[in-house]
């Protein structure tokens, strides 16, 4: 069963009217996102929908052609053009869990976790490996912050993925397909963590297949498909009586091996 948590206030995130193209494809032709503190939006749909540009344009790694986007007190309107202060700034107020880790080699475990608010956040370096050693204690993690990514499982180095988005204290957590490189036994745990951070009130986007924690850690779904939210809503409503034929088709495909295993 999924949470019923209910948000209040102004929007933390607010996204109208996305488009992007690369070339001649047009992989958003209009994507609208809202997202209230302390919510858990899931996108899905098939590979190509425009899941993960939506997740790289909300971070600034992608500039869309236009569309507007706020999260907190910055606002963008791309049609204008964007500056790498303005891409700067959107970056400052989210922080991204990338599908293949990313994680420096030749750093150890808490090097990595510190790069970016010591060298970049220019934090007090005693704080932030402090902060660090305990984000690392709190997701099972304790005991490793000297070793490097390769003496780790595909787990472990994700879970420390996590804690390196933490350490940046950011306002609004994006997950990029977070399991969908990790041999099965270790998504569990990867999901697990968090599972955990949207219970502890964390605002989070997450892009991921895994439509059965979906059901339990999100708040609001979204399908997306060609470049479109074809539907929207909570995730019982949306999994179990969709409104639109496509959706209905994809969560088919999806769901009955879920349901038969």
């Amino acid at each position: 069963m999924s949470r019923d948590r209910k948000s209040g206030g102004e929007p933390l995130l607010t996204a109208h009217g996305l488009h992007k193209s690369f070339g001649d494809t047009e992989v958003l032709k209009g994507v609208d996102l809202t997202l209230h503190r302390g919510e858990v939006v899931v996108l899905i749909g098939p590979s190509g929908s425009g899941k993960t540009t939506v997740l790289r344009s909300l971070n600034g790694l992608e500039v869309p052609d236009a569309g507007t986007l706020s999260i907190a007190d910055v606002r963008v309107d791309f049609a204008g053009g964007v500056s790498t202060a303005e891409r700067f700034a959107l970056r400052d107020r989210s922080a991204m869990v990338f599908q293949h880790h990313n994680l420096f080699p030749h750093m150890t475990v808490l090097q990595n976790v510190i790069e970016g608010p010591w060298r970049v956040q220019r934090r007090p370096k005693d704080e932030v490996v402090a902060e660090a050693q305990q984000l690392l204690a709190r997701v099972g993690l304790d005991g490793k912050q000297d070793a490097h990514p390769h003496e780790l499982s595909g787990g472990q180095q994700q879970r420390v993925g996590i804690v390196r988005a933490l350490a940046l204290r950011p306002e609004l957590l994006l997950f990029d397909e977070p399991t969908s490189a990790l041999d099965p036994e270790l998504v569990g745990e990867v999901l697990l963590v968090i599972k955990e951070l949207a219970d502890e009130g964390w605002s989070m986007i997450v892009v991921t297949h895994e439509l059965s924690f979906a059901r339990e850690a999100a708040d609001h779904v979204l399908f997306l498909d060609g470049g479109v939210v074809v539907e929207e809503g909570h995730p019982e409503e949306l999994f179990t009586a969709p409104r639109h034929e496509r959706t209905r088709r994809f969560l088919t495909r999806i769901l009955r091996p879920l349901d038969e295993a």
